[in-house]
Formats: C-alpha cells, sequence, structure tokens
C-alpha cells in the first residue's frame, strides 16, 4: 500500500499549485544568505554583505531573563503576554509620546507574520514606494492582492513622496489602501524629515488609508532621533517593531504591532486568524522581551555604542563607494547602503554587464563580495542599483571595545581597520572591481 501510495502521490501535477504561488522564488535576502554559506563550505572566501542582520549580541540583561523563563512551556494569550503588551505600550509612549494602552498591543512570531496577518484580514490595495523590503510585494501576491508601487529617484533620496503618494490615491479616492512606510529604510538607510512625515500624513488622512508605520529599525537612527508618523497620523497609523534589529534577537522571532483605538477591530481580526495558525508566541522569550522593551541604563548604553558603531561604519563605506565613482545616498540609520553603478555604466558596459543583476553576480564571482541587486527590492530593471549591508563583522567584539572609547567622540578609521576589517575590505574590493 505505501508503494502504491506513493507511485499516486508522484502523479499529481505540478499545476495544482495556486496561481498566486505558483512562481514565487525564496526570500532573495534568506537566498542570498544560504548560497554565501554554500560558497564558504566549498573553502570560497566570501563577504556577506547581503542579509541584514544584527551583529550585535542579545543584551546580556535580556538573555538572562530568557534563562530565567526557559521553563515557561505553557501557551500564553493569542494577543500576547499581558507583561508585554504593557511594556510595548509604555515604550511607545515614552518614546514617541503615543497615547497608546496594552489593549492596543498584538505580539506575534516576528513582525514578518503580523505584517502577512494584517494583509490576510484587510482587503486593499497594497502601495508600496520602490524599493522596498524584499517581502512586502510577495506577501500581496501570495494573497492575491493588488499592488501599486510609487517611483522613487535618486532626486528624493529614493523616498517616497508626498506628490507621487497623492497621485496614487487620487486615481480612485475611496479605493482601501494600506501604504507601508519603512524607515530607518531597507535597502537605502535612509529616512524622512519631520515635515516630510507630516505631509504624507495629510495626503493618508485624506484618502483614510490605513498606513503601516514598519519602524523595526527605529532604534537604530544614527543620531537616536527617529520620529514615528504615528505623531501625525495616530487614528490610522499601525507601528510594527521588534527585537531583531535593535535588540539584536533576529532568530527569537517576536514582533509587535501597536493600532490605534479607531482600528481596534483589525487588531480583533488578526487576533481571531492568529487563534487559527501560531496560537502564540514563545512564552520564554516574550517574558525576556519584557526587559528589553522597559529598558534601562544597560539598555540605553547598548544603542548608543551600536549606534556609534554603525554610523561610523555606513559613513567610511558611503565615501569609499563615493570615491569609486559611484552614487549613493548617506545612510541615517540600520545597516544599509543603496550605491548606483549608473555613473560607471559605459565602463561595466564594455565587460558585458547590463543589469544589476548581472553586476550583482559577477561582482561575487570576481570578489567573493555578496550584495542584491535593486530589482529584488521593486527596483526597475533600468536601474544598476544594488543593496549593501554593511554588517559583516563581530558585533560582540566591537560592541565591548566600543564601551571603552569616549562617547563625545566619534569612531576613527583605526577602530574601523580593528573590529569591522572584513566590511571594509569587501567595500574595497568593490571599489577596486569598479575601477578595473
Amino acid at each position: 500500500m505505501a508503494t502504491q501510495y506513493a507511485t499516486h502521490r508522484d502523479r499529481i501535477p505540478p499545476v495544482s499549485l495556486d496561481l498566486n504561488v505558483r512562481g514565487l522564488q525564496p526570500s532573495a535576502t534568506v537566498a542570498i544568505n544560504e548560497r554565501c554559506n554554500l560558497l564558504l563550505r566549498e573553502g570560497r572566501e566570501i563577504f556577506k554583505l547581503g542579509l541584514g542582520q544584527s551583529p550585535f549580541p542579545v543584551p546580556e540583561s535580556v538573555v538572562d531573563k530568557l534563562r530565567t523563563h526557559a521553563d515557561r512551556k505553557d501557551y500564553l494569550a493569542v494577543r500576547g503576554l499581558t507583561e508585554l503588551r504593557a511594556a510595548v505600550a509604555d515604550y511607545h509612549r515614552r518614546r514617541q509620546g503615543l497615547a497608546c494602552s496594552l489593549e492596543d498591543v498584538l505580539v506575534g512570531p516576528g513582525s514578518k507574520e503580523l505584517m502577512f496577518l494584517l494583509q490576510l484580514v484587510y482587503y486593499g490595495d497594497l502601495v508600496i514606494p520602490t524599493p522596498s523590503w524584499v517581502s512586502y510585494a510577495p506577501q500581496a501576491q501570495i494573497l492575491g492582492h493588488k499592488i501599486r508601487w510609487v517611483r522613487t529617484d535618486r532626486a528624493t533620496g529614493w523616498r517616497m513622496t508626498p506628490e507621487r503618494l497623492e497621485a496614487v490615491c487620487a486615481e480612485d479616492p475611496d479605493r482601501p489602501r494600506l501604504v507601508i512606510l519603512n524607515y530607518p529604510n531597507n535597502p537605502t538607510g535612509g529616512t524622512y524629515k519631520l515635515e516630510e512625515l507630516r505631509r504624507l500624513a495629510e495626503v493618508a488622512r485624506r484618502y483614510r488609508v490605513i498606513l503601516l508605520s514598519d519602524e523595526i529599525y527605529g532604534e537604530l537612527h544614527f543620531r537616536g532621533q527617529h520620529v514615528s508618523v504615528a505623531r501625525f497620523y495616530p487614528e490610522g497609523t499601525i507601528v510594527s517593531s521588534g527585537l531583531s534589529k535593535w535588540c539584536g534577537a533576529g532568530g527569537w522571532r517576536l514582533g509587535t504591532f501597536l493600532f490605534p483605538s479607531s482600528l481596534r477591530w483589525l487588531l480583533d481580526a488578526m487576533a481571531a486568524v492568529a487563534s487559527e495558525t501560531f496560537t502564540s508566541t514563545s512564552a520564554p522569550i516574550q517574558y525576556a522581551a519584557v526587559r528589553a522593551y522597559y529598558g534601562g541604563l544597560d539598555i540605553e548604553t547598548y544603542l548608543c555604542d551600536s549606534r556609534r558603531i554603525l554610523r561610523a561604519l555606513a559613513r567610511w563605506c558611503h565615501d569609499h563607494l563615493v570615491a569609486a565613482g559611484l552614487d549613493v545616498p548617506a545612510a541615517r540609520g540600520g545597516f544599509y547602503l543603496y550605491p548606483d553603478f549608473g555613473p560607471v555604466a559605459g565602463r561595466l558596459r564594455e565587460r558585458g554587464l547590463l543589469t544589476g543583476r548581472q553586476i550583482c553576480e559577477q561582482l561575487l564571482d570576481d570578489t567573493g563580495v555578496a550584495i542584491l541587486p535593486g530589482t529584488d527590492f521593486g527596483g526597475y530593471p533600468e536601474e544598476l542599483t544594488a543593496r549593501l549591508a554593511f554588517v559583516n563583522f563581530d558585533g560582540a567584539r566591537a560592541l565591548a571595545a566600543a564601551q571603552t572609547m569616549p562617547r563625545d567622540h566619534p569612531l576613527d578609521e583605526a577602530f574601523l581597520q580593528t573590529h569591522c576589517a572584513a566590511t571594509l575590505t569587501a567595500v574595497e574590493r568593490i571599489g577596486d572591481w569598479v575601477a578595473r
């Protein structure tokens, strides 16, 4: 019978795949990381500038709480541990002055999962700028939702402008829309000025769109000056965050959504679906996350030194890529730079490299440096852009060293050469490769 069953199963045609999933490729950032690991096992020298994973360790006080609560084995409430929801609400009140309570918070196994549930329960167009993080559009595709790209360009620092958002919304003013705003941005490292946020909020309010503000890199604004757009559009903004970037805990898989009370119906709908899918987020990790969100002097010190390292490294990488002839907007937070190879297109064309993907493939083959083409982030094919994640270094070692340095002085090149050498070498190889 087992043989008959296997034979029968083999005859199931591949066209049984859902049309929305057929042809869907693995996440580009996950795929490049796995490819790099394979090349490393083959003995290649590889510089992993493809995956944007925090290099820094989880703060020790948070790890201690995980140890303390490792025996917590019961299912927790679908919406999240009450103490954690209270801590998240308190965090947003302290940091951004948002009026909220624990009843406005939903906890999930990563903000990525919560974003998918939001699109599942809310039937509207997905509006995102190009470029954007690699998973926004595929999630909409899986669910069969319409995707509207808002084009950006070098002149605007690859940011969505109020005028271009207005143009999309004005085509059908009453159409339900979910607009995602992500800053500090993945893939560009850019952020928005206060006036830009105010004007974007005005457009969102005028067309009654739901604004999902993905602030997963908010605490990694290099100057610690992140401002949530929810301050300007509180009634229609959902704030997305989590532990993966600012707390170095990507593998812990804990994300949070903060809803305005006017969108409680969406929170309720997502919680209902969550009860039938992931049930609840890992109990020990939720208990540990309480410590992270309530903060304290050790967390503030950790964030301060993390920002110093990232700021110094971003500036060094930016300057060297610009010196190599590339157009690179300055990063203001997070882990990324978004170099444009357009200014050296003629030189690359002579080598048969006509697209961003061809550039990235040849760069990896020639130098061992792995970056991702802008087309993976929704960039247009004619753009010769790429995303570079400058976090290929030992974050624990760098963080320990930064803690011994005066905090009123920026970290210098000698510090970077000592503690972030792999990233510097990779960027130098890109410059040398372009110059050849």
